[in-house]
């Protein structure tokens, strides 16, 4: 584990200058400079899961692997409206601003403020619904106390590292997401040795997590992030970020809790041993879209938030994105399906082998999901609140009625097929209504 004086280290170089103007890199050279400057916190993150995967796996019995996911799925719950929503607009207003300054304080104290609510909101719908949302955990009101703790410490770790993020601090996050990969393993593996349930091994995994907070508070005052508040609380600011926070209630809806209701679908009428088959197959995906997401949130979001004002850049930027990302994901995924035969055994248990023919219409659906965020990532820069959640209301629908029609025709295998489609038909949206901004004739 870094001391403190290492991290000291690490964090206290100054920004390096710009390079001259007849040296600036090009657009695909930026974008891929800034994803291998993240890839050690994306290799160290998709190592814990796959490691926290395969732990499951073998020792957490039948089902293990299908508790893991819908309790990961159950934080995403609770971490969506922060995640997706405060910290999104964050990104974007504090991204311009000079760390100290007076607006900077008004978005830093407005994220506080919406965070604090959002968390005092899931506080309250977890004691409520406790038996719907936590009754395949059988547990107790001492660990869903510590659940509640360990979402809003984890909030607050990712809150700074937003800030981090929208100041250009790419070396503090690639630190402090390894760490937080690195503690949450290592809660689970201390469990294991201890001989604990899965469910408690689940919270455990979960704490562990949170202990990152204290790095990064550290980190983050280092580096002058931690502005002193001062004053009421902005209301046309409140009214900006609760924009994002709208974009994220339908993410909430449409897809979280889509996904949680699914799982719980599947587990009610497969057997546990059947929809780890499935799961296995999603766990896969989640880790590969984990990767995705990294990049994308920590390159190319900050980037498109910053050329919002300039509609030329942002057009050439996400052309080039798109032209470079679709055969790099095509044969990405493409390779791990001639591999399926090999890598699920080897990232699960021999057990596993069965679910290799559900992984390609997976496959093929994670393109289409890949390709479709780089668009509607558009529409979140641009705020454009109502599109933004009609996409994701249509997206759910599309999906509920695909699912109603392939499950029972098709059993597990209808989940990815119903995937696949569900995102061929967003994707295809997407690339129509956003024909002006990658359709490259037109503006060159």
């Amino acid at each position: 584990m870094p001391t403190p004086l290492m991290l000291r280290r690490v964090f206290s170089s100054a920004p390096s200058t710009a390079p001259p103007a007849d040296k600036q890199p090009s657009v695909a050279g930026r974008f891929v400079r800034g994803s291998a400057g993240s890839g050690v916190a994306i290799l160290a993150r998709t190592a814990g899961a796959l490691a926290l995967n395969k732990l499951l796996a073998l020792y957490g019995g039948p089902g293990g692997l299908t508790l893991l996911a819908h309790f990961q799925n159950l934080m995403a719950l609770f971490t969506t409206l922060p995640n997706d929503g405060v910290h999104s607009g964050v990104v974007k207003y504090l991204a311009p601003l000079r760390a100290g300054s007076g607006r900077y304080r008004v978005w830093f104290g407005v994220g506080l403020v919406l965070n604090a609510l959002v968390l005092a909101l899931g506080a309250a719908v977890l004691a409520l619904g406790r038996t719907e949302l936590l009754g395949v955990f059988s547990p107790s009101w001492l660990w869903v106390a510590l659940f509640a703790l360990g979402i809003a410490v984890l909030t607050g770790h990712t809150y700074l590292v937003t800030v981090l993020l929208a100041a250009g601090r790419l070396r503090a996050y690639v630190v402090l997401t390894t760490l937080l990969s690195g503690f949450g393993l290592l809660a689970v593996g201390v469990g294991l040795g201890l001989g604990w349930s899965v469910p408690t091994l689940l919270l455990a995994y979960l704490l562990g997590q949170g202990l990152t907070l204290l790095p990064t508070v550290w980190v983050a005052f280092r580096q002058g992030l931690l502005p002193r508040l001062r004053g009421p609380v902005s209301r046309p600011a409140l009214r900006e970020l609760g924009r994002f926070l709208l974009m994220a209630v339908s993410i909430l809806l449409f897809s979280k809790a889509v996904d949680f209701a699914m799982r719980s679908l599947l587990i009610r009428y497969f057997s546990l041993a059947q929809t780890d088959l499935w799961q296995a197959v999603a766990k896969l995906s989640d880790n590969y879209t984990m990767v995705f997401s990294a990049v994308m949130s920590s390159v190319y979001y900050p980037r498109l938030a910053a050329l919002a004002g300039q509609p030329a850049e942002l057009r050439k930027y996400v052309r080039t994105v798109l032209a470079l990302l679709a055969p790099v994901l095509a044969l990405g995924l493409g390779a791990l399906y001639v591999l399926r035969g090999w890598l699920l055994p080897l990232l699960f248990d021999t057990s596993f082998a069965a679910a290799a023919p559900l992984l390609g219409p997976q496959l093929l659906g994670d393109w289409a999901k890949f390709m479709s965020w780089l668009l509607l990532f558009l529409l979140t820069a641009r705020a454009q609140v109502g599109r933004y959640v009609l996409v994701q209301a249509l997206s759910a629908g599309a999906y509920a009625v695909l699912l109603a029609v392939l499950l029972p025709r098709y059993g597990l295998l209808g989940a990815p097929l119903a995937h696949a489609a569900r995102f061929g038909l967003v994707l295809l949206g997407g690339l129509v209504y956003f024909r002006s901004v990658w359709w490259p004739s037109r503006y060159a």
